[in-house]
């Protein structure tokens, strides 16, 4: 790219001698000027400027304290820098500045990057952020630098530098954009094709928690280094996010990117990494995809790289997967684009509803509670229940959304009649949101007597996925002054020890055992023993799906406290409360 001249003048005549030039505090100021050298080496940072013609580096005085050398003579000039530079750094200072693409309209560009400097293979690691702004010469190309370095002494954020840093991975991203731009362009003007490639480092949680963030960070550098001997000269390789590194390959076919792939996996997998724990086993897994041919820009290429490396993941952890078209594929995500919009348009027109079903005593079959069930009117009037929204809601990530506007309505309702008893279902992702929970406790503390006619229901599959987890939410929604039942249970087979352990306060028996009583032996000898076990547990208990009163009578005589389904009442949009209040006067004792 033709570089534009900048209008910034630059000092072509940097000092002579054979000292390092260092920028030292103490020279002579007004008064009114702020020392900046000064306040540098105070906040335990150093100033540098790079004139880049001549390669020399001026630092301020505390430059090898900061950095961890024992001389300033080591960091002279950018060559001098560099070579203490660890080579598995995905970015450098050098590369930041010298492979920018962008232009410097006078103002110079801005650059940050972090690494990390090694002064000798078993020498103490560095880790450094480095902030600066390049400026260009007459022909438009970099001419100097000047910034601030600080060390990243902290090891959650020398972690982040090589995995989850947001302007590490935003520098990183920009800088695998314009290569795959340029790489895409070049392709569709040459009618040939290139690939990209999202490599995924398997297990780095465990090797964290296993070893520590140093020896994860030694696992990555390594990974890197292995991956970079593997590549061709015009290959290039960045930071995507997290975990995971971009490598954009040019002039390369569907079975190229297939032969790439497989020198990837090897060269990490077939070689042990010798760590200072130890040796470690790593793989990788790839997902990549080629373009134009698949891919008409840089969006499809990284989402649809993404989707393959999901692809990858599924099928086994340390594999390659290349993406390919899918006409069903394509209709699943389309639908689900559609049905997003449906969801969003519903919250902020206010379209989510409550049904309401009852659940009442056995013995007198007064109403207890009403479960709450949520419903979406379509602008044409027609309803659309919750078993056709749910499933999607959460596969798409905007369950809590309705989980939240569900929670106000139904916190609304118990307010605006102060005898009645409600219960909510909360989906899984609800059960860890800080923002349900945010809603949920300013709900309840406008509103403090509203608690104790509040029942919030889990499913049995949520509460045995992580016991601990769902024991704190259990504890969390009693000490709030609600309580607690586990629907559908039976489905998940908890364990009698684990149920006492959640300490919830009513179990809901899962429908499938319920609807044949009549007709099953199993179901029958199931329900009873589920019956058993919770008035061993002093729990209340709730037969879901009664349909007949034969199936009634069996639930009383065996100490069932509370029935739900058609023979006692639907869900209705209706209030039944509004027409029969005696219908609001049951409670759940």
């Amino acid at each position: 790219m033709t570089r534009k001249p900048s209008r910034t003048r630059v000092d072509r005549n940097p000092p002579r001698g054979g000292k390092t030039p260092v920028l030292r505090p103490g020279a002579p100021r007004r008064k009114t000027a702020l020392d900046i050298a000064a306040i540098l080496i105070s906040a335990g940072e150093t100033a540098y400027e790079w004139r880049i013609e001549s390669d020399m580096l001026r630092w301020t005085s505390n430059a090898p304290e900061v950095l961890g050398l024992r001389d300033a003579r080591l960091i002279a000039s950018g060559r001098d820098y560099a070579g203490l530079l660890d080579p598995a750094n995905a970015e450098t200072r050098a590369s930041a500045v010298m492979q920018s693409q962008a232009e410097d309209n006078g103002t110079g560009v801005p650059y940050r990057v972090r690494y990390c400097l090694s002064a000798a293979p078993r020498a103490p690691k560095h880790w450094l952020e480095d902030t600066g702004r390049w400026f260009a010469g007459p022909d438009g190309r970099p001419a100097l630098a000047h910034g601030v370095v600080r060390a990243i002494a902290d090891p959650h954020e020398r972690h982040a530098t090589l995995s989850s840093g947001p302007a590490a991975s935003a520098i990183n991203r920009e800088h695998l954009t314009e290569k795959l731009t340029a790489a895409l362009q070049e392709a569709t003007r040459l009618r040939s094709s290139c690939g990209f490639m999202i490599v995924s480092i398997d297990g780095l949680t465990r090797i964290n928690e296993s070893y520590g963030y140093d020896i994860a960070d030694e696992v990555i550098g390594a990974v890197v280094s292995r991956l970079r001997t593997r590549m061709r000269a015009e290959d290039c390789l960045g930071r995507f996010a997290g975990n995971k590194f971009g490598i954009v390959l040019k002039n390369c076919s569907p079975d190229d990117m297939t032969h790439a792939a497989g020198r990837f996996l090897a060269a990490v997998r077939d070689d042990v990494m010798i760590t200072a724990a130890g040796p470690v086993s790593v793989t990788v897994t790839i997902g990549g995809v080629t373009a134009p041919r698949h891919a008409a820009n840089v969006h499809e290429i990284f989402a649809r790289a993404q989707e393959a490396l999901d692809r990858a993941k599924a099928k086994r952890p340390g594999s390659f997967f290349a993406y390919q078209p899918n006409v069903e594929r394509e209709a699943i995500r389309r639908e689900n684009m559609k049905v997003t919009d449906k969801i969003v348009t519903a919250l902020n027109e206010r379209r989510i509803v409550l049904a309401y079903e009852p659940v009442v005593a056995t013995h007198g079959r007064a109403p207890a509670f009403y479960e709450c069930l949520m419903r979406i009117h379509r602008p044409d009037g027609a309803t659309i229940p919750a078993h056709k929204i749910i499933p999607i809601a959460e596969r798409l990530g905007l369950v809590r959304l309705l989980d939240q506007r569900v929670l106000e309505l139904v916190i609304a309702e118990l307010a605006a009649n102060p005898e009645l008893h409600l219960s909510l279902n909360v989906s899984p992702a609800s059960t860890t949101d800080a923002d349900w929970w945010a809603r949920l406790g300013s709900l309840l503390r406008a509103n403090r007597d509203l608690a104790e006619r509040l029942i919030v229901e889990i499913t049995e599959t949520t509460a045995i996925h992580d016991l601990d987890d769902t024991r704190g939410f259990v504890a969390r929604v009693k000490d709030l002054g609600a309580r607690i039942a586990i629907d559908d249970f039976g489905a998940g087979y908890t364990s009698f020890r684990n149920l006492r352990r959640l300490g919830v306060d009513i179990i809901k028996i899962d429908g499938e055992f319920v609807q044949n009583l009549i007709r099953s032996a199993d179901d029958r000898t199931f329900v009873r023993t589920m019956l058993d076990l919770g008035r061993g547990l002093d729990l209340k208990t709730v037969a879901e799906w009664v349909q007949d009163e034969t199936s009634a009578a069996m639930l009383a005589e065996w100490g069932c406290d509370y029935l739900q389904g058609d023979l006692v009442g639907r869900a209705s949009l209706d209030r039944p409360w509004q027409t029969e209040p005696a219908k609001i006067r049951g409670a759940l004792v």
